[in-house]
């Protein structure tokens, strides 16, 4: 009988779980998806799921503890915390019922460890960024295999050799590769759901400074100002790829899904690398900006630098970034993940010696 998959999400909202869903539903045999999923939709999730109790601490979790003592191997391991006993039992039990050939983590230095603690080969899913820190380098070292969800040619300089030895490169893992299509001028700023969203002051400053053209907003604003004629919010829509194909100039930040959005419709792109952990958005947007992919400012720009910024964003190339997409990357690491799952029903469960 072929055994199933783990794919365990972290707290890293929407679009993790999204990728999830989709790498499940592309897989040839059964994944649970593992995660706290509170607030999300898990109603397409081609399998089983298994929401774990919340391990985090408060609100604003960012995956540390603080504590002094920590475990150097561990960036997350408070004391006396009955929400963190109770979801590690969970997987455990869940990794004894279910018998899984592997789990994917995306992303848990921690679950990793625990996973080899189980004796349950990992791939864990490598983000960009600089992560050479202990936790995430001992993490990379218990996992089978490691899995970046972005092309090789964006890699950090700073990753080590045996690291990209370990990693299969998924490329971008977004949309499908959109018909070519025209634009109708506008310019679409994209707000995910990791970030602080936008400043309603900012954006009025920017679509005044360049009036000729209509600004539509999609994701959290937050604030007061006059509206100009040429600025619509829309606040959270339920598909940002419609929005982004009728665009002249996409902007936002460097996070996966609008990055593999906007590869996958060949848009010019103004990218505004975001503040994360690791430097992810940062290293990611420097990339795209060294293959002529993107116009970067890091930072939100001041009002007088938008029409320059336009222009230089609209002088693209959109080749550039279009050919960062990959039509068969969902399928080649889909299948990536089910030969490492067919090479430990093989070679597991090895009698001692």
């Amino acid at each position: 009988m072929t055994r199933p998959i783990g794919y365990y999400v972290h707290h890293q909202g929407a679009g993790h779980l999204h990728r999830a869903c989709a790498v499940a539903a592309a897989l040839d045999r059964p994944c649970a998806l593992l995660g706290t999923f509170t607030g999300l939709d898990t109603a397409g999730a081609p399998g089983p799921v298994i929401d774990l109790p919340d391990d985090r601490l408060a609100d604003g979790f960012d995956g540390r503890d603080g504590e002094v003592e920590r475990p150097t191997s561990f960036h997350y391991a408070p004391l006396a915390h009955s929400g963190l006993r109770a979801r590690m039992a969970r997987i455990a039990a869940w990794a004894a019922e279910a018998d899984p050939a592997l789990l994917v983590v995306d992303v848990s230095c921690e679950v990793a460890l625990f996973a080899r603690l189980l004796s349950l080969p990992t791939l864990v899913m490598r983000l960009a960024g600089t992560r050479t820190d202990l936790p995430h380098l001992e993490a990379f070292r218990s996992a089978d295999r490691l899995i970046a969800p972005f092309p090789e040619i964006l890699e950090s300089a700073a990753t080590p050799d045996w690291v990209r030895a370990k990693t299969h490169y998924a490329g971008l893992l977004g949309p499908a590769l959109a018909a070519p299509s025209g634009d109708d001028g506008s310019v679409v700023v994209v707000f995910g759901r990791g970030g602080a969203g936008g400043a309603l002051g900012d954006l009025a400053a920017a679509a005044r400074v360049v009036p000729e053209r209509d600004w539509h907003v999609l994701g959290p604003v937050a604030g007061e100002a006059a509206v100009p004629p040429n600025l619509h919010l829309h606040g959270w829509v339920p598909d940002v790829e419609p929005w982004i194909a009728r665009a002249a100039l996409v902007v936002g930040g460097a996070g996966d899904g609008v990055v593999a959005a906007v590869a996958a419709q060949g848009k010019r792109f103004v990218c505004l690398p975001e503040e994360r952990g690791y430097g992810e958005q940062v290293e990611k947007a420097r990339g795209l900006a060294r293959l002529g992919a993107a116009v970067v400012h890091e930072g939100w720009p001041s009002a007088a630098s938008w029409k320059g910024l336009v222009a230089a964003g609209l002088a693209l190339d959109p080749d550039r970034i279009g050919g960062l997409a990959e039509p068969e990357a969902l399928t080649r690491t889909a299948a990536f993940i089910a030969e490492r799952a067919a090479w430990w029903e093989q070679h597991g469960d090895a009698a001692p010696v």
